[in-house]
C-alpha cells in the first residue's frame, strides 16, 4: 500500500515515483516487483481500502503475477485477499523447532514449538 495519498493531494506522479523506487528496492533483495500489488490508499479518509475512490479516479487497478498466473483487483483488501497462503510441506519429515520447554507437575516435560514440515498425530 502506498499510504497518505490524500497528503500528496492524491498525486498520480508521486505515486509513480514510489512504485519506481519501490521496486528497485524489491528487484535488490531478490523479489520479483511484477509480483506485488501496489495500491495508492488513504487510511485516514479510507480511500482504495474497502471501495475504490473518487478522488484519484486515474488509478485503473493493480495487477501482479502469482503462480496461477495474473491477478488484478482495485482496493487494499482485493490485494490482501489476492495472497497464496505459504504451502505446508505436510509429506516431509516433521521438523518442530522448539521455543520452550514446560515442567509441569504430575504431567511431565512439555516440549512447545510450531510444526514447520510434516504431521503430528
Amino acid at each position: 500500500a502506498v499510504h497518505k495519498m490524500d497528503t500528496t493531494k492524491w498525486s498520480e506522479d508521486r505515486f509513480n515515483e514510489i512504485i519506481k523506487e519501490t521496486s528497485v528496492f524489491i528487484k535488490k533483495v531478490g523479489y520479483n516487483p511484477k509480483a506485488v500489488a501496489f495500491v495508492p490508499i488513504s487510511g485516514w479518509l479510507g480511500d482504495n481500502m474497502l471501495e475504490e475512490s473518487p478522488n484519484m479516479s486515474w488509478y485503473k487497478g493493480w495487477q501482479k503475477e502469482t503462480k496461477a498466473g495474473v491477478v488484478k483487483g482495485k482496493t487494499l483488501l482485493d490485494a490482501i485477499d489476492a495472497i497464496e497462503p505459504p504451502v505446508r510441506p505436510s509429506e516431509k519429515p516433521l521438523r518442530l523447532p522448539l521455543q520452550d520447554v514446560y515442567k509441569i507437575g504430575g504431567i511431565g516435560t512439555v516440549p512447545v514449538g510450531r510444526v514447520e514440515t510434516g504431521i503430528i498425530k
